[in-house]
């Protein structure tokens, strides 16, 4: 098993006030003079992730966890259906994570990051490219319209019952995936606590059988998450994929000549049949400055091997100076 670094102990944390009624969790730990690192998490809606830490080491990183807008600990809560998403989109995520650099007077850092957060992460740098030093990226997504559609239906080919059920879970829609999507994020804001419990089993129980295939996964990764989380993931979920996360389609991956000069590690599992290692490779046609490294026996949830790379890359960056 690869040996993570020691999981450093929090010294800092507060709540930022982001507007519009939001205030984000964030926290400190590490190194407060090392390189500072942010960790821009999943989902979108997953919070804040504590194991993550463990990929840094805690002499040479200033490591900076947040949630982002109504997930993990950060207020107003999505798992409460009163709590407003219209203040919850990719620009303002952009914009939050951009508040809390400059709240915590830091030029530069790295980010790390995964699924969601790779779209996340990728928005802000092609945004805020002198902001960046470096990018360690796990689980390479865009949210592409294109991607959406297959995990929320093209990837069916391979469980066609579990889809079935996952779309009748939508109730009596007829339409795309993405009406699919919208019925979901509907249920989810419902008033009824039975409506909205059984909306978020069923995304859930969906999203567990897409990475049920992963020789190496984490089963049921989705659905063992405590109730309140699981309702504020799913429904923050439905709420950016209904919408395609509000990107212009293939933006990230046509404006990615943005990032040219910021050294990057693009680290996706071969075996990830809900995000497929096409994404990661048309990136790298467009970012030359990003090294794609494919762990042959992982998948979307990780393995051993995709472990070592992610402690590998940070590693690596850890000693490397930061660009100018």
């Amino acid at each position: 098993m690869t040996q993570l670094h020691p999981v450093a102990e929090l010294h800092t944390e507060g709540m930022l006030d982001v507007g519009d009624g939001n205030r984000i969790h964030w926290a400190e730990c590490g190194n407060p003079g090392g390189k500072p690192a942010v960790f821009v998490h999943g989902g979108p809606g997953s919070g804040s992730w504590t194991n993550s830490r463990g990929y840094f080491d805690p002499e040479r990183y200033r490591i900076i966890l947040f949630s982002q807008r109504s997930c993990g600990r950060s207020t107003p809560h999505a798992s409460d259906p009163a709590t407003d998403l219209s203040h919850n989109t990719t620009e303002h995520l952009i914009a939050d994570m951009e508040r809390l650099r400059e709240h915590l007077g830091i030029e530069k850092w790295l980010l790390f990051g995964g699924s969601w957060g790779s779209t996340l992460q990728l928005a802000y740098a092609e945004r805020h490219p002198e902001r960046v030093s470096e990018i360690v990226i796990v689980g390479v997504t865009t949210t592409r319209r294109r991607e959406i559609d297959w995990l929320y239906n093209g990837v069916g080919r391979f469980f066609p019952a579990e889809l079935e059920r996952f779309r009748a879970g939508a109730g009596d829609v007829e339409g795309d995936t993405f009406d699919v999507l919208a019925a979901y994020a509907r249920l989810l804001a419902d008033p009824d606590p039975e409506v909205r419990n059984k909306a978020a089993r069923d995304w859930s129980t969906w999203e567990d059988a897409a990475i049920s295939l992963e020789p190496n996964g984490v089963p049921n990764s989705y659905s063992d998450r405590p109730s309140r989380d699981l309702l504020a993931m799913t429904r923050i979920c439905a709420h950016y994929f209904s919408n395609a996360a509000w990107l212009e389609e293939g933006a990230l991956i046509r404006e990615a000549h943005r990032l040219k000069g910021i050294p990057g590690k693009l680290i996706h599992g071969r075996l990830d049949l809900s995000g497929p290692v096409e994404t990661a490779w048309e990136l790298t046609k467009v970012w030359p400055d990003a090294e794609l490294i494919v762990i042959d026996d992982s998948g979307h949830t990780g393995s051993d091997a995709m472990r070592a790379a992610m402690r590998a890359a940070l590693d690596e960056f850890a000693v490397r100076p930061a660009r100018r």
